[in-house]
């Protein structure tokens, strides 16, 4: 049996349709905010603190191996139901916390290690929502494109290894914006400007030395509808190293926008 540590987005779902149809046993840990797996019989609402809890879930159910996926939102630490071993491993959450949320991720992929449960990657299951390395639309970047590739990517390579920045904006060889906590949808509401039409680009890269087992950048279709708004003319991901929902819709709106999609 397999362990679904389930937070928010749809990736999470597209992973559990997968899971189903190739009649896989499964126990699904959900820490996404509105319950969303609350109708799966399979499913259990666990707060984050109680790891006691969750370890014992995992090991009653024969759970040997882990699942990370989507995204679960940094808790109000003091706020938070601890049990025994919350109690015992919190101190050690809270100070990776200070460095960021990669950190945090890493921390808890340890404790399960201590507890003899291996964590596997999050596209095990679906290893087809990822994009390999190509133009997957018909406009392709030009040289203007690829000076702001370049310099998003340098930028992003230079950001400290626990930063929890993914993403970044360029246009015209000036960077616009470096994702903040609030993510990709804010760091794009703050690259809009009306004077540009089909101009820059948003880098989506995983974080420097982060663990590929989770995390991974994820764009969809809402993703391409906000780099549209932004005035953006694409995006691009890193080879294997992203998540990429709903291909189809994204490549057709991105050819029909005059956009592109890249991975290097």
């Amino acid at each position: 049996m397999i362990g679904l540590i389930f937070g928010d987005t749809d990736f999470p779902k597209e992973i559990l349709k997968k899971i189903k149809r190739k009649k896989l046993k499964y126990l699904i840990i959900d820490l996404s905010k509105k319950r969303t797996f609350k109708k799966d019989k399979n499913s259990k609402k666990v707060s984050i603190g109680q790891f006691g809890k969750i370890i014992n879930l995992l090991k009653e159910n024969k759970c040997k191996k882990v699942l990370f996926a989507g995204k679960v939102t940094k808790p109000n630490f003091s706020k938070l139901r601890l049990d025994f071993k919350g109690v015992y491993y919190m101190p050690r959450i809270i100070k990776s916390s200070r460095i960021g949320d990669a950190a945090i991720l890493k921390e808890i992929i340890e404790i399960f290690k201590r507890e003899k449960i291996i964590t596997i990657s999050s596209l095990f299951f679906s290893p087809e929502l990822t994009l390999k390395k190509g133009i997957y639309t018909k406009i392709k970047p030009s040289r203007v494109d690829n000076a702001d590739i370049n310099k998003a990517i340098l930028i992003l390579n230079k950001l400290n290894k626990y930063n929890f920045s993914q993403g970044t904006v360029v246009r015209n060889n000036k960077l616009i914006a470096i994702e903040g906590r609030g993510g990709t949808q804010n760091l794009l509401k703050k690259s809009k400007n009306k004077k540009f039409k089909n101009n820059g680009v948003l880098v989506k890269f995983p974080k420097k030395k982060q663990d590929l087992r989770v995390d991974l950048p994820t764009v969809g279709l809402k993703t391409l509808k906000q780099c549209k708004l932004a005035g953006l003319k694409g995006i691009v991901v890193k080879n294997k190293q992203n998540i990429f929902l709903e291909r189809k819709k994204c490549i057709n709106f991105a050819n029909k926008n005059k956009m592109f999609i890249l991975s290097k």
